[in-house]
């Protein structure tokens, strides 16, 4: 788990955005923030229809890896090429650890 001191380190700016997951038990959110500004860059989960139209469930590794592939065509389609991984509290495993394998899989560098 991850405490309080480590979660003030993770902060992205406009070269190294910060890629924020969220997991719940039937979702996966993903978004990419700019902590400077304090803007959201892009945004990418298993609510969209794009998503729901490759996988039949919400809820596995499947439409995880499917949220990381789409989060890193739209951030190369940005020119942003490397970015900081935030998990939240959450463990790199599972579902988490298939969305960040998605995004390495388009290119992104984290």
């Amino acid at each position: 788990m991850m405490g309080k001191r480590e979660k003030k380190r993770i902060k992205g700016d406009g070269r190294k955005p910060r890629l924020a997951v969220f997991r719940s038990n039937k979702h996966i959110y993903a978004q990419v923030i700019d902590d400077s500004d304090s803007t959201t860059i892009t945004s990418c989960s298993t609510l969209e229809i794009e998503v729901k139209a490759k996988c039949e469930k919400t809820s596995n590794k499947v439409a995880s890896k499917i949220v990381g592939e789409i989060i890193g065509t739209r951030l190369l389609e940005q020119d942003i090429k490397e970015i900081v991984f935030d998990r939240g509290q959450k463990s790199y495993h599972g579902r988490i650890k298939e969305l960040a394998e998605g995004a390495r899989l388009v290119g992104l560098n984290f």
